[in-house]
């Protein structure tokens, strides 16, 4: 007769395991929410970039319109 040996998983080691995978799950929960507000504040910057390049233009359109008054003015 073959005898079978049962191994037995010591509950040290189970509660190990089980402890840090909650750790996991929780460390991920927390990195899922710091990328979601990262990826908020990235979308919010991309809009005031484009708010500030469309001023820009403004500004130098009306840098050119001052230019071309003065040039008026003074060949007067």
């Amino acid at each position: 007769m073959t005898e079978h040996h049962i191994r037995r998983v010591p509950t040290a080691l189970l509660i190990a395991v089980v402890v840090q995978t909650v750790g996991g799950l929780v460390w991920a929960g927390g990195a899922a929410a710091r990328i979601a507000t990262l990826e908020q504040r990235v979308g919010e910057q991309r809009l005031v970039a484009e708010r500030l390049a469309r001023l820009e233009v403004q500004g130098e359109a009306t840098a050119a319109a001052v230019e071309r008054i003065e040039r008026r003015l003074e060949g007067k």
